[in-house]
């Protein structure tokens, strides 16, 4: 649905297990690090969204682990957004050393008010945010 966005990030000491390797739990971090910047990189306030009573939460995450990564490695972190329906939005993620493909990801989010009721995105909703690039008129 729309290109890829990339960032770097340098695998932190406190990001690593015993053996210096970086812990699974940190790549649904740096998937949601890459989607924020993503969204902020298109003209998006996650924060202002909010203020409006709408939020993006997480129903649905996966990843695949492919190599280790290691402290002080400069990985990138590719996000795009794959699929947008109904409420929901769905990203594809890929995490890289170099040309080392060393995860890949998908998540699924849901857009709900403040009571947690599901929310319909229109496009008022997230092209006024300038989220989803190529937009069809």
């Amino acid at each position: 649905m729309s290109e890829w966005f990339e960032m770097e990030i340098r695998v932190r000491y406190c990001e690593t297990d015993a053996m210096g390797v970086l812990h699974h739990m940190n790549y649904l971090a740096y998937f949601e690090a890459a989607r924020t910047e993503l969204f902020r990189d298109l003209g998006g306030n996650y924060r202002a969204l909010e203020e409006r009573g709408f939020y993006l939460v997480i129903v649905k995450s996966e990843c695949n682990y492919k190599k280790p990564a290691h402290y002080d490695d400069v990985l990138t972190v590719r996000v795009r957004v794959s699929r947008m329906s109904g409420a929901k939005l769905e990203h594809d993620y890929e995490i890289t050393r170099g040309e080392t493909l060393i995860g890949t990801g998908h998540t699924i989010l849901a857009c709900v008010d403040k009571s947690g009721n599901i929310h319909r995105m229109s496009e008022e909703l997230l092209y006024n945010e300038n989220y989803l690039p190529n937009r069809e008129s």
